[in-house]
């Protein structure tokens, strides 16, 4: 009987078409050395400042990187039918009309010999000038004693005094003890008068800075400057604080006006091929934003990750050139990584293609310096099959690589996996540049990056159409992962478990805390922005990273922060992290 079998070799038949196909379909030419190294050179080339998210310098980038999708010939897979996934990143303050300083009759010019804070209270203030110091408590020294600056605006020096080098304190911490002092505001001393964004972290009082010589037209009815009363707190290893008494109130107003900051993913779609299968996608991507401008120096973010950024773009290209895979491939380039993994979880709340149909998202994240080191791959046990996948790929290229089954970590391929997706994190290790101005395009191993594009490249057409990898739920380790946002190597150090948001701002505004960790237990929350840990002034992540090294997993430590402008006191106990 014959007709029994044609449903089988229609079948063979069109296995054998299918397979035809995909023989006919040019191989992809992964991206070369040069051209990857462009692409770094570019992104961190002048004008782009460090591709700060919500900065000109992000917004140059994300249009740069949108120009290359474009003309590779990639499908806009943003809002709009554009290549954007904008979303909100924080907001920016600026100073609003009606901002006044006032004494003895005289108005001090705004913005020249004083400013507003951009986290200061919005208010106006009438009240005795009452000078204290340098605002510091410390053993044996109290600037605050002796003086009532209860209902006045209170005038400090700013840093700590020179004959007390083991004290440290920060504006924050002025703000907080004129808080507490009754004070109904405070203004700063400052050689240089800050900008806004750089106050940005609020407190509940009133506040800003002024220069030496307008806080000496405010002391002048006092008969002194501060000069003279820096140098008599020196001389006499004591506060010199006062109130005084000659001249009239000062009249301080704060009005501060506020928008949206924003930032955009940039998202490609090279649409799949094989009906059956194009509703699936494989996302790859990386975060193009990094530090920007810190304190006056740009952090270029070579490796961190104008190189994962240049990988992306250049497979986009060499798939754009070579045709359609059998799945729909994304190239998802996101903003905001720095700031605790914002573009991806927006783009896992509104993807291009929906995640319960994602095959899997391959991450790369700081893969510029390969050299003679070992690739790390992570999560090759969070879909079936994917470890056997990646073996095959590192042999065919010849890449030495370390692979590891956790999918968890602090990038952006932690959102996908959160969401139901295989994921799999390639990093070429951790380096003294991190996080540093040091991370240079000259630094770069370009003809590293090629091989880990080569790889990726094999991995994506492998699993464009290999049956799908089931995601698998693994549980977290009790030692995840490093604080977030740090991924230098080394012996084991204590665990705090907090992520930074990396702003202009003082303090260390908290983006994530990881859940069960030793910030967690301590009721420390997203948003918090941490003052001091134990002895030492926070004013940034790198001084949290350097309390750290001289502490133990086991160490309990006092932390104090602010929440919603008011300060709390919290203790927590270290963890051991790998």
């Amino acid at each position: 009987m014959v007709r029994p079998t044609r449903r089988p070799l229609l079948l063979a038949a069109l296995l054998l078409l299918v397979s035809a196909t995909a023989l006919a379909r040019p191989a992809v030419t992964p991206p070369a050395a040069v051209e990857l190294r462009a692409s770094v050179e570019a992104l961190t080339a002048p004008g782009m400042d460090g591709r700060r998210s919500g900065t000109p310098g992000g917004d140059l980038a994300a249009e740069r990187i949108a120009g290359w999708l474009r003309a590779a010939g990639l499908r806009p897979g943003g809002e709009r039918e554009s290549f954007f996934q904008p979303f909100t990143v924080g907001r920016v303050t600026r100073v609003a009309a009606g901002t006044a300083l006032a004494t003895d009759g005289r108005m001090l010019d705004l913005d020249r010999e004083w400013t507003p804070h951009g986290g200061s209270a919005q208010a106006s203030v009438v009240g005795d000038l009452a000078f204290v110091g340098y605002g510091v408590t410390a053993p044996g020294y109290d600037d605050w004693a002796g003086v009532d600056a209860h209902d006045r605006v209170a005038l400090a020096l700013d840093g700590a005094p020179p004959h007390l080098p083991g004290a440290t304190t920060s504006r924050l911490e002025k703000l907080i003890a004129a808080r507490h002092a009754g004070a109904r505001a405070l203004l700063i001393v400052s050689a240089a008068l800050p900008s806004t964004p750089t106050t940005a972290a609020s407190v509940r009082i009133v506040s800003g800075s002024v220069t030496p010589a307008a806080a000496d037209a405010l002391l002048a009815p006092s008969g002194t400057t501060v000069a003279r009363l820096a140098a008599r707190i020196g001389k006499r290893r004591a506060p010199a604080s006062f109130v005084a008494t000659a001249g009239g109130p000062l009249q301080l107003r704060v009005a501060l006006a506020s928008a949206d900051r924003t930032a955009a993913n940039v998202i490609g779609v090279l649409p799949g091929s094989d009906p059956a299968l194009a509703d699936e996608a494989i996302v790859l991507g990386a975060h193009y934003d990094h530090l920007g401008v810190m304190s006056g120096t740009v952090y270029p973010g070579a490796d961190d990750n104008a190189s994962g950024t240049a990988v992306v773009v250049g497979l986009a290209r060499a798939f754009a050139a070579t045709g359609a895979r059998e799945r729909t491939l994304v190239f998802a380039l996101f903003a905001a990584e720095e700031s605790g993994l914002v573009g991806s979880g927006e783009y896992v709340r509104q993807p291009a293609t929906p995640v319960a149909r994602t095959t899997a998202m391959l991450n790369f994240d700081m893969v510029g310096r390969l050299g003679d080191n070992s690739l790390t791959i992570a999560g090759v046990a969070s879909g079936r099959g994917l470890r056997d996948v990646v073996k095959e790929a590192t042999r065919a290229v010849g890449v030495k690589s370390s692979l590891r089954d956790s999918p968890y970590g602090p990038s952006d391929h932690s959102r996908f996996y959160g969401a139901g997706a295989p994921v799999l994190f390639f990093h070429t290790g951790g380096h003294a540049d991190y996080h540093r101005p040091g991370d240079t395009a000259d630094k770069i191993d370009a003809a590293g990056m090629a091989r880990v594009a080569a790889l990726g490249a094999r991995i994506a057409e492998r699993l464009a159409a290999a049956p799908r990898p089931a995601y698998v739920e693994l549980p977290r380790p009790s030692e995840s992962h490093g604080e977030p946002g740090e991924r230098a190597v080394g012996a084991a150090r204590p665990f705090l478990g907090v992520g930074a948001d990396i702003g202009e701002s003082d303090g260390l505004r908290l983006a994530q805390v990881v859940a069960n960790s030793a910030a967690a237990r301590a009721g420390l929350q997203t948003g918090d922005v941490l003052v001091r840990f134990d002895d030492r002034a926070l004013n940034g992540f790198d001084d949290l990273l350097a309390a750290l090294r001289t502490r133990h997993p086991g160490d309990t430590v006092r932390v104090r922060y602010l929440r919603d402008g008011l300060d709390r006191d919290t203790t927590a106990t270290l963890e051991a992290r790998p």
